[in-house]
């Protein structure tokens, strides 16, 4: 019983300064019962519905990412960027996505691969397990049955076929088209299609017409043909580096019979082509153009257009436009176009700096692995990311990456399944004497095992040796 003194000091003390709170005793309890006290919290995720990527690392849910559902109301745009530097499991996610896709029987998928290994593409295990051949592009097959792309294929409308080779110059010569060497492109281009009717017109018959022209193409604009021929000798030259230089064969013939479009993943080797010549965005636009004519159809299928080292089309102004035209176009026909980027410097800070931030601007999802502090910082500056996601960037370990979907930003953990393990692994050439590389927490464990047994025989031994002393 408390004294008089004290019940008199605690009503003076409650008076002045309010109802003073009681000390508790402290409750011992488990985490078990405790639980249901502190009630767990995790972000929303993006539902229930599409392809599974991984485990968001805070609150240990699975992690379902899919354009074609979320398109409408959570996301503007299915466009995709992924950025971050090599090694950290970019082409690991990039495979195990369009695997994983490819269950769906309305999903179709094209993937520019730009690297190579082992002298074919790094697609090449992917396309084997599901019973694909990859189109290798290669000038030095081409010649000799290798596969042909032709820029002046019939199933490519003429406009179409006129806006891709302007842009095989552009991008060649490095400035636009002025008038008068556009004019003598465009009368080569309408004379050829009108006058080869029995095959189908290859780019030998622009440079010829190019280099004699009509009279009729002077006469129609009052023009000496003195100086038609002056006005198209620049791009005859661009053009017959096509035809008879280092990329000779693969796009001046008749395009190659039995290219399967409608096949459910379409895979563009062009690993034996030099990533850093003039060469890589010219295929880019050849290829870009001529799937948009020939493959992205209203079919009501949902397409994946996939591009590795993308930079070579983002960084040139006039490829990025004309891809900015095909997402634009594609939205409308149930296309995702997914750009694979190294550093967002590269591309930024590139020749085609605005050309870039539209196609950056209809990327509605962007997933970041490990990049280096200032690299972090600029990514974040220009992809709009909070900073507590820019804070952690630089410490992300291989496999785990900031997703920013339409501004719902998680950490997402890439699972890989044993089934996918042996296609999605890229640096065989790195650790060919020690099989393919398994992830942090799966060599762990490993290793643990391996000590357990060691030390499981190490006791056996000395069991052993002590019943023999006895």
């Amino acid at each position: 019983m408390r004294d008089p003194l004290s019940v008199f000091t605690d009503a003076f003390t409650s008076f002045l300064f309010g109802k003073v709170e009681t000390t508790r005793l402290p409750v011992r309890t488990s985490t078990g019962q405790a639980q249901a006290v502190y009630l767990p919290t995790a972000a929303p995720g993006l539902g229930d519905s599409g392809v599974i990527i991984g485990r968001e690392v805070y609150s240990g849910k699975g992690y379902i990412y899919d354009p074609f559902q979320l398109y409408g109301q959570q996301l503007p745009a299915p466009h995709w960027l992924v950025l971050g530097e090599s090694g950290n499991g970019k082409s690991a996610l990039e495979k195990t996505y369009v695997l994983r896709q490819l269950r769906f029987r309305d999903r179709q998928v094209v993937v520019l691969d730009a690297q190579g290994e082992d002298g074919v593409g790094e697609w090449n295990l992917v396309a084997q397990e599901l019973g694909i051949t990859p189109i290798r592009l290669d000038p030095m097959t081409a010649l000799d049955g290798g596969i042909r792309l032709n820029p002046l294929d019939p199933a490519i409308t003429t406009t179409g076929q006129l806006a891709l080779l302007r842009t095989i110059i552009e991008v060649a010569m490095g400035h636009g088209l002025d008038e008068r060497s556009g004019f003598a492109l465009k009368v080569a281009h309408a004379y050829v299609n009108e006058t080869i009717l029995d095959r189908q017109p290859v780019l030998t018959d622009i440079v010829d017409q190019l280099r004699h022209p009509e009279a009729e193409s002077a006469e129609a604009m009052n023009v000496d043909i003195d100086d038609v021929r002056a006005w198209g000798l620049d791009v005859a030259l661009v053009l017959d580096r096509l035809v008879d230089g280092d990329l000779r064969g693969m796009f001046d013939g008749p395009t190659t019979v039995g290219i399967d479009l409608d096949a459910p993943l379409i895979v563009f080797d062009l690993s034996h082509i030099d990533r850093n010549s003039i060469a890589m965005p010219i295929l880019m636009a050849i290829v870009g153009v001529w799937l948009e004519h020939t493959w992205i159809r209203p079919d009501r299928k949902k397409r994946i257009f996939l591009v590795e080292e993308a930079w070579h089309i983002i960084n040139s102004p006039f490829v990025a436009q004309l891809f900015q035209r095909l997402l634009k176009f594609g939205r409308r026909l149930g296309l995702s176009f997914v750009a694979v980027v190294h550093h967002l410097s590269d591309v930024v800070d590139g020749a085609a700096a605005r050309e870039a931030a539209a196609i950056l601007k209809m990327a509605s999802t962007r997933t970041i692995y490990a990049q280096k502090a200032d690299e972090a910082r600029a990514t974040g500056r220009v992809l709009g990311l909070p900073r507590w996601a820019v804070e952690i960037i630089p410490t992300l370990t291989p496999g785990i990456a900031v997703w920013d979907v339409n501004g719902n930003v998680q950490v997402v953990k890439h699972l890989v399944t044993e089934a996918e393990r042996p296609l999605v692994f890229t640096d065989r050439a790195m650790t060919e004497s020690s099989g393919p590389a398994l992830p942090e927490d799966v060599q762990a464990a490993e290793w643990e095992a391996e000590q357990r047994a060691a030390l499981i025989e190490r006791r056996q031994l000395d069991e052993s040796s002590e019943s023999t002393v006895a």
